[in-house]
């Protein structure tokens, strides 16, 4: 762990909570904080790819959460 982090751990929790607030709008701000990468933009295209082609081939959130919680 980091010593900023530890230190920042050490605040009340609304002071944590506004540095937590700064800090995302700080990455907000950046104009590159939620670029894709080229690797990342091809697997959303395959993924909309495979979607047009079997619009009803996916699973619902309640498949997903049942399978993952069976783990």
């Amino acid at each position: 762990m980091s010593v900023i982090l530890e230190e920042a751990l050490k605040l009340p929790a609304a002071e944590r909570r506004k540095l937590a607030d700064d800090l995302y709008e700080s990455i907000e701000a950046s104009p590159d904080a939620f670029r894709l990468t080229a690797e990342q933009e091809a697997e959303l295209a395959r993924r909309v790819e495979d979607y047009e082609k079997n619009p009803g081939g996916g699973c619902s959130w309640d498949e997903i959460r049942k399978a993952a919680l069976a783990r």
